[in-house]
């Protein structure tokens, strides 16, 4: 895992400010407001792309921690950037959380972004919270990369049908309260 953060325990922080990150957003102000929210959580974007090619000239020569590409860019769209970096060859680049940001996202376009290799996809706008879910989660990945056919990418299959960070918010804040109301009276969260 690029981000160094294998073998966390669920309990354990996470310190990402050493996490050399990626944004790659055509839109200036999409550029700034992903930067701005990566920021909020001490991750400090070392490149901030315009345009898939800009990213794929630094990832050629520049090892990144996490990605974070918008799916619609003129030219090269983030979903053949993907496919590029995954194909690439680039180690350890090729293997690099992706999380893909979208502004209009159908579910055709949901299951490219699973089929180019992305990690997760993300509708705009999003909340600093749902990305700072995913980033978690990619952080603690532990499924293998797989070549199938013309894929190469994280395997695509959870174990319960989806991923952890896809719990319904309710069950997360119901779950959180009890930890929280277990610790005040003494017992075990």
């Amino acid at each position: 895992m690029s981000l160094g953060l294998d073998g966390l325990r669920e309990s354990a922080v996470i310190n990402l400010t050493g996490a050399v990150t990626m944004v790659v957003d055509d839109s200036p102000f999409g550029l700034d407001i992903t930067a701005g929210a990566l920021l909020g959580f001490g991750i400090k974007t070392r490149y901030a792309c315009h345009s898939a090619a800009e990213a794929m000239e630094i990832l050629k020569d520049h090892p990144v921690d996490l990605l974070v590409v918008d799916t619609e860019m003129p030219d090269m769209d983030g979903y053949e950037l993907v496919r590029w970096l995954r194909r690439s060859g680039l180690d350890p680049n090729a293997f690099a959380p992706v999380i893909m940001t979208a502004s209009h996202i159908r579910r055709s376009r949901v299951t490219e972004a699973r089929d180019c290799g992305a990690n997760f996809v993300i509708t705009k706008p999003f909340s600093a919270a749902t990305l700072l879910e995913r980033i978690i989660f990619v952080a603690r990945d532990t499924r293998p990369f797989l070549e199938v056919g013309d894929y190469f990418g994280p395997d695509r299959r959870f174990r319960d049908g989806r991923p952890p960070a896809e719990e319904r918010r309710a069950d997360v804040l119901r779950r959180m309260k009890h930890d929280a109301e277990r610790a005040e009276a003494g017992g075990p969260a």
